[in-house]
Parts: C-alpha cells; structure tokens; sequence
C-alpha cells in the first residue's frame, strides 16, 4: 500500500514540472527608439534584440543577441554605388541630356561635387 502511496505522490509532483516544461519557451527582448523595452514570440522586424529561452522554473536565460539589417533602401544603394564608381580611376561618365546614356566625362571638379553629392545621399539615405 506504501508503495501505492509514493507512486501516486510521485507522479502528482511531477505534474507541475511537466506543465511547466510544456509552457517554455523562446522570447525575444529589444528596446525601441524612444528606450521602451520590449517582449514577443517572434523578433522585431530590423534592430537590434536578444534572444531568451523561458526555462521550466520561470526564469528567462539569454541564449544569443543578434542583429536584423533592414534591406538597404533604393536611394541609399545608389549613392553607394556611385560613390564606389567615383572612387575608381578610371573615366566616369554622366548622363546630362536623360536619355540613359552617358554624354559627358566628368572633369576632376566635377567628379569632387559629384562624389559631395553622393555622401550628402548616404548620409541622409542610410541608416546608420
């Protein structure tokens, strides 16, 4: 009849913990731009979040930090892309009269302005 007793002692203690290990589970903390922390099942779409696993106790460990690059924009791309043709040495060429071909080679001045130009666009383009 002991016997009885403790098995069925045993396995109503057990209950919690098995309940506890179905509840579980990953989350995902980030804070905001204005500093307000957040949680959720799933990460945040661009920024910077931690990865937490919830144990059977309760208690959330932190299990990676990660980082989501948001996709580049257009205009961003395409700064970039001329700054790298700027930087070669090599002739570049400007389309001045919009009809997608390049008409004009630009002078060393003219490759100066076009290069500001192109910073000026990464830096108001890019995300830092």
């Amino acid at each position: 009849m002991n016997r009885i007793v403790l098995g069925i002692a045993i396995a109503l203690a057990a209950l919690p913990a098995a309940h506890a290990q179905q509840t579980a589970g990953e989350v995902y903390q980030w804070k905001d731009a204005s500093g307000v922390t957040h949680y959720s099942q799933t990460p945040p779409a661009n920024g910077r979040y931690e990865q937490r696993v919830i144990n059977a106790a309760g208690s959330a460990a932190p299990v990676a930090q990660a980082a989501v690059v948001a996709p580049e924009n257009a205009q961003c791309a395409a700064a970039r892309a001329n700054i790298a043709a700027l930087q070669t040495s090599g002739d570049v060429q400007q389309d001045t009269d919009g009809d997608g071909k390049p008409d004009q080679v630009l002078d060393p001045t003219q490759r100066a302005n076009q290069m500001e130009f192109a910073q000026a666009a990464v830096k108001a383009y890019c995300t830092p």
